[in-house]
């Protein structure tokens, strides 16, 4: 009860006059957490797909005020990174620390940070050791050459320029954001839940994802601290939720995990693999409110999930 009255008062601070509704998200200005999902969303991405390897172009969905992913993926080969957002969070100069860190750990083979550093970091893997079945020594020497290192340094404080390996775009919403079927790998961390428009975004991705390009989304599915329990945010009725998100851009859509794959599918994308997170000591159906009643028990207990999905060849 104490969330929920603090989640309803945070949503109408929202009203007030000069309210700033948005602030910095946070989590992704450590290299260590960057480093660490990046290769984890690598390693993972191509046991569902072998032969992506390290993907030439890769976008990113909701990197929020840092771009450390996206540097972690070029490091590892690959040449152009689009970063997509909704709101333009400044200075991406701030990233050079991260960048600068990150060629550290590249250049040191570093094992992949796991669970005891970043608890509750999904998607989870069995082995954290460096992925050199994927970067081994010939692709890194070509990929932490120093004058490679150097042109993705000046890029950072560049980004947006034609020629730049750094395109980002926010608002990304315009139909010429990016050339069509130009990307081959598309990835998000904790981003797919706050989507307002889910079919939107997912046909803008599927018109930037290449033929038979993949797609690596980890989607969190939890309150985030709307409530006292993991899936409380499905309690609320449709009125005291809007309340809650006020005038924010974005917070929740409260989409459950088989929605998130439904419309996945009617996108045109093929489901590769998904790996569940299970969910403990959250509400029970009773306290479901009346639009979410219905659901599955299976959407019930899925607190997040490891989304992996490919484009058809035949679409475009």
């Amino acid at each position: 009860m104490i969330l929920k009255a603090k989640a309803l008062a945070s949503g109408l601070a929202t009203f007030i006059p000069g309210y700033r509704a948005m602030r910095r998200t946070g989590g992704t200005d450590s290299a260590r957490y960057c480093y660490s999902v990046w290769l984890r969303h690598l390693r993972l991405a191509n046991a569902a797909k072998p032969q992506l390897a390290v993907p030439r172009v890769v976008a990113e969905l909701g990197p929020g005020d840092s771009i450390g992913i996206g540097l972690a993926a070029l490091l590892s080969g690959a040449e152009k990174y689009y970063a997509f957002d909704v709101v333009a969070y400044p200075d991406l100069r701030a990233n050079l620390a991260v960048f600068d860190e990150l060629v550290e750990l590249f250049r040191a083979r570093a094992a992949i940070p796991g669970g005891d550093e970043f608890p509750g970091l999904y998607p989870q893997l069995a082995d954290l050791t460096f992925p050199a079945e994927l970067l081994d020594e010939p692709r890194l020497a070509r990929t932490l050459e120093p004058a490679r290192v150097a042109g993705i340094r000046a890029a950072i404080e560049h980004a947006g320029a034609d020629n730049s390996p750094i395109v980002y775009r926010a608002p990304w919403t315009a139909d010429a954001v990016i050339e069509t079927a130009s990307i081959d790998m598309i990835y998000s961390q904790a981003v797919l839940e706050h989507v307002v428009d889910l079919p939107a975004v997912y046909a803008a991705m599927r018109r930037w994802l290449k033929p038979d390009g993949l797609m690596s989304h980890q989607i969190d599915y939890r309150c985030h601290g709307k409530s006292d329990r993991w899936n409380g945010h499905w309690a609320y009725s449709d009125l005291a939720w809007k309340v809650i998100v006020g005038r924010r851009p974005y917070l929740l859509n409260r989409v459950p995990h088989s929605e998130q794959l439904r419309m996945l599918r009617e996108a045109g994308f093929e489901v590769l693999r998904v790996t569940p997170v299970p969910g403990v000591d959250g509400i029970g159906r009773g306290e479901l409110a009346a639009r979410f009643r219905s659901i599955s028990d299976h959407d019930l207990a899925t607190c997040g999930a490891l989304v992996l999905s490919v484009l058809p060849a035949t679409h475009h």
